[in-house]
């Protein structure tokens, strides 16, 4: 190697000028130009492949940089400080073709041609959500074969994906949220433009896609420290890892890796969001919250397109979609774990661990349509403390319901879906609920067509870090009492098995097998998208939707319209049979001038059900138990008055008698 400091090609270029992006290698027409912040350091080499090695300038605030030319995209390059020799990749690298380890290479967005000039992006409303984990959502667990999936999601109504994380982490399989190089989409699942290709086809046929991002911790096998250790903080305890330094000395820097690559992967591969996990762990006491900032950074990225920006947040922290201007970080909608939580006891009548404080009846299940999170301040006795924070003021759209996500599978300790552990007659009544509700939907990969295949946890490790993930795994499900079980703990999947990642991979031959099912989440997206009572996301605030209890497992919806032909009921039964002579309930009665009719039933038989009976709600009826149904007013002609005089005559009548004067 040699020391090329007085070399004309060496010398640095003002990123401020040509750079759109803070820290890492960026192209332009004559070479490359590199840029690092490394504070803790007095000097940086960078080396190119085939032993070039340069002195790069050092400037202000700990960052080093050096120009180029002649190089360009498919450089492959590493730094080091001179002290030890060892060759680290760029923490801001854009493609890690040998893994976490190997040396960063130079990338140009530009070389991909976009095909999506003329997309918008996503709203919050009307979203209803996917949730996909690239390495198994298909055999070849690549971006490549999951685009020629996307036709199939597109015809059920799916109209927006949530892709687990793709930067970079250690090892040949994982969840992706221990990543180590975040501007990195790992080589496990193809190159950079197959992502983008992968967004480009999405946005073709009527799909966004926003992206899952982890900015609470750092994975296994990061080297940031070797730069600064001030990527990190001890004033905060983080479950996951050392918590990110977000408001600490010399934060500046760390401040801006995050925040700017928010604002990468909206501009450089065009997601249409991010979904920020855990924000609960993202400490910071800054005048201005670093999840503000990336909400901004974020926007301004997307230019002329909208954008959608999801919290997982455990407390249920409302502030989060609020608008910054009134003390909120500016997000659009918040994963509700309490719906989660209630719809899962109502499934399978069990309520252990945190789902402690869930009872699974249809009050919790109504106040969940009307009002998003169940917990709002009150004390939650799980935890022994007030749990969420006010969000009645809060509009439907804000809130995203799951019955199923890749934590929650996971944590069954067995892997297993929700429709292996309930009866399909009772999935198909919550399914309807989910996807009829006003919130914003949210289905997991195979949940469309009843997947057999189990999700586990999954990560490669060996040795003693191996040793920690099983015991962490044993540790966490062990608050479920029937998971402390030491038979069942035998047969559980060993989370760094490769045998156990295969297994999780979806089975798309039970598409076919399983029509039924799917079948059922076309209908009921279908009519979401379609019937205006429900794709309004109606508000019980606006007085546009309110419910009733009809018993402990059953309810009902009324969602409300300005033609009363366009009003629907939507009755929940997930108990047993509940005959009904009368309903002394306003909210069952039918608008003026018209009976309800039966217009959708979960009992459909192309859905796998019973049957749908045929009903007279003007005589005593019997709501089946584990059924979903909706109801829309249909006129009544000819009706009569109490005395038993047809309706039009007698108006007829009373108008003949005003005009004598009577």
């Amino acid at each position: 190697m040699h020391d090329n400091l007085s070399s004309e090609k060496s010398k640095p270029v003002s990123p401020s000028s040509s750079r759109r992006l803070p820290i890492g290698a960026e192209v332009d027409a004559s070479g490359v130009s590199f840029r690092l912040w490394a504070p803790a350091r007095e000097r940086c080499f960078l080396v190119i492949e085939e032993n070039s090695e340069y002195r790069m300038t050092a400037n202000d605030g700990g960052y080093f940089c050096l120009y180029l030319p002649g190089l360009a995209a498919g450089t492959r390059y590493r730094f080091h400080f001179g002290d030890t020799g060892d060759l680290l990749a760029d923490p801001a690298s854009r493609f890690q073709p040998d893994g976490p380890s190997g040396p960063s290479v130079v990338v140009d967005p530009a070389r991909y041609q976009w095909n999506d000039q003329d997309w918008r992006g996503i709203r919050a409303f009307g979203a209803a959500l996917y949730e996909m984990h690239i390495g198994t959502f298909t055999r070849e667990g690549t971006f490549a074969a999951a685009r020629e999936k996307l036709k199939k999601l597109r015809t059920i109504g799916i109209n927006c994906l949530e892709v687990m994380p793709i930067n970079e982490f250690e090892g040949e399989f994982g969840w992706g949220y221990d990543g180590t190089l975040l501007y990195a989409p790992t080589r496990l699942y193809g190159p950079p433009d197959d992502v983008r290709a992968f967004v480009d086809e999405a946005h073709r046929i009527g799909i966004g896609v926003i992206l899952d991002v982890v900015y609470n911790h750092f994975g296994k096998g990061e080297r940031f420290c070797e730069f600064t250790p001030d990527y990190f903080t001890d004033r905060y305890s983080n479950e996951w890892g050392k918590s990110i330094n977000f408001d600490g000395p010399n934060s500046r820097g760390v401040r801006e890796y995050v925040a700017k690559n928010a604002a990468y992967w909206i501009d450089e591969f065009h997601f249409d969001g991010l979904r920020i996990d855990a924000t609960q762990a993202l400490f910071d006491s800054s005048r201005e919250h670093i999840v503000t900032v990336i909400a901004r950074e974020a926007r301004a990225a997307a230019r002329q397109r909208q954008i959608y920006l999801v919290s997982e947040n455990e407390p249920q922290q409302t502030n989060m979609v609020r608008p910054a201007e009134v003390g909120g970080h500016g997000l659009d909608a918040l994963c509700n774990e309490d719906f989660h939580r209630s719809a899962t006891v109502a499934l399978t009548g069990r309520n252990e661990a945190y789902f402690h404080d869930h009872r699974g009846t249809a009050q919790e299940l109504v106040s969940a349509a009307k009002y998003g999170c169940l917990f709002q301040g009150q004390r939650y006795d799980w935890q022994d403390k007030p749990r969420g924070t006010a969000g009645l003021d809060l509009k439907p759209w804000n809130f995203v319901h799951f019955l199923q996500n890749h934590d929650q599978v996971a944590n069954s300790g067995t892997g297993a879906r929700i429709g292996h552990i309930t009866s399909p007659a009772r999935l198909r009544v919550l399914t309807a609920l989910q996807l009829l509700g006003p919130q914003t939907p949210m289905l997991f990969q195979g949940q469309e067509f009843g997947s057999s295949s189990p999700f586990y946890y999954f990560a490669d490790h060996t040795g003693e870090i191996a040793d920690i993930v099983r015991q962490g795994r044993r540790s966490f499900i062990s608050q479920f009492p029937n998971l402390r079980d030491e038979e069942l703990i035998r047969h559980m999947a060993d989370p760094c098995a490769r045998a156990t990642f295969d297994k999780v991979k979806l089975d798309w031959a039970e598409w076919e097998r399983n029509a039924p099912v799917v079948q059922l989440h076309r209908d009921l997206l279908n009519l979401r998208q379609t019937d205006q009572a429900f794709s309004r996301q109606a508000c019980a605030r606006d007085g546009q939707m309110d419910g009733s209890i009809l018993s402990s497992t059953a309810f009902l919806l009324r969602f409300f319209a300005e033609e009363p032909s366009d009003e629907r009921l939507l009755l929940i039964n997930f108990g047993n049979d509940l005959v009904i002579d009368s309903l002394p309930d306003p909210l069952f009665a039918p608008p003026q001038d018209h009976q309800w009719r039966l217009s959708w039933s979960s009992e459909n038989p192309s859905y796998g059900g019973s049957g749908r009976r045929p009903y007279d709600f003007r005589r005593r009826w019997v709501l089946n138990g584990d059924i979903a149904l909706v109801l829309a007013p249909a006129r009544v002609r000819n009706r009569r008055n109490a005395s038993g005089v047809p309706m039009k005559s007698w108006q007829a009548g009373i108008s003949r008698a005003e005009d004598a004067g009577l």
